[in-house]
């Protein structure tokens, strides 16, 4: 299947140059779009600079920051009207490592949805503080059973879609950003019969460049799978 991997960038000129790279070595025939949100640091430049070196990387500026779910649902778009038939969701940052990709390839060919999982056999998360992994372990565990997901690592931005996937999850309605936004894509895959699979991965904090995780983001996110969860009974599937 023709494969785009979406790479949303805001400021991120340290890492883009070296995520690239770092892709077209894991797969030469994988296709990389480049979301950048008017990065002020020049990300988008040296996307294009990297592009021309490589081969098949496309940069699609946006004219300000819209949010990462806005940027994947552009992402998504764009490669559809391209005749793209497998999306790969990675951050640029380096805390989900491109040499995992093939794995998740792989298992793409037998499901419609595919997440990089921490949370499962074989996931890790080195450095993490007790009370960072409670949190984030605890936020999956109430997204999973409030949502019957039947999934364990709900909030993993590190996925593959197969074109069938979008359109089951109607993406372009989708809303929710940051964590909500996986949250939100895996639970409509999952009422819409989406086949999804979990292949464990090494989730890593990014080396360089600044955060953009707040706790906002978090708490967003667990009230809107409290109100979807509220509304699940009366929704149609």
């Amino acid at each position: 299947m023709p494969t785009l991997v979406v790479l949303p960038t805001y400021n991120e000129i340290l890492n883009v140059d070296a995520m690239i790279r770092a892709l077209r070595e894991v797969g030469a025939e994988l296709s990389v779009l480049v979301v950048d949100d008017a990065s002020p640091d020049g990300t988008a430049e040296v996307a294009r600079r990297v592009g021309d070196e490589v081969g098949n990387v496309y940069v699609l500026e946006r004219e300000g920051k819209s949010g990462l779910g806005s940027a994947y649902r552009a992402g998504f778009r764009w490669g559809l009207d391209r005749g793209f038939d497998r999306f790969v969701e990675i951050d640029c940052d380096f805390s989900h490592d491109p040499r995992a990709l093939p794995k998740l390839l792989d298992a793409s060919q037998r499901c419609e949805v595919t997440i990089g999982s921490r949370y499962v056999a074989g996931g890790h998360i080195p450095r993490w503080t007790l009370a960072r992994r409670l949190l984030s372990r605890g936020g999956n565990r109430y997204a999973s059973f409030a949502l019957a997901l039947h999934v364990a690592d709900a909030t993993s931005g590190y996925r593959v879609y197969t074109g069938a996937a979008l359109e089951v999850i109607d993406f372009e309605s989708v809303t929710a950003d940051g964590y909500g936004f996986q949250i939100e894509m895996t639970y409509r895959a999952r009422r819409g019969g989406a086949s999804i699979v979990e292949v464990p991965i090494t989730f890593t904090d990014r080396q360089r460049g600044d955060s953009k995780m707040s706790g906002a983001i978090v708490v967003e996110a667990l009230l809107l799978v409290t109100k979807w969860a509220i509304q699940r009974p009366f929704s149609r599937r």
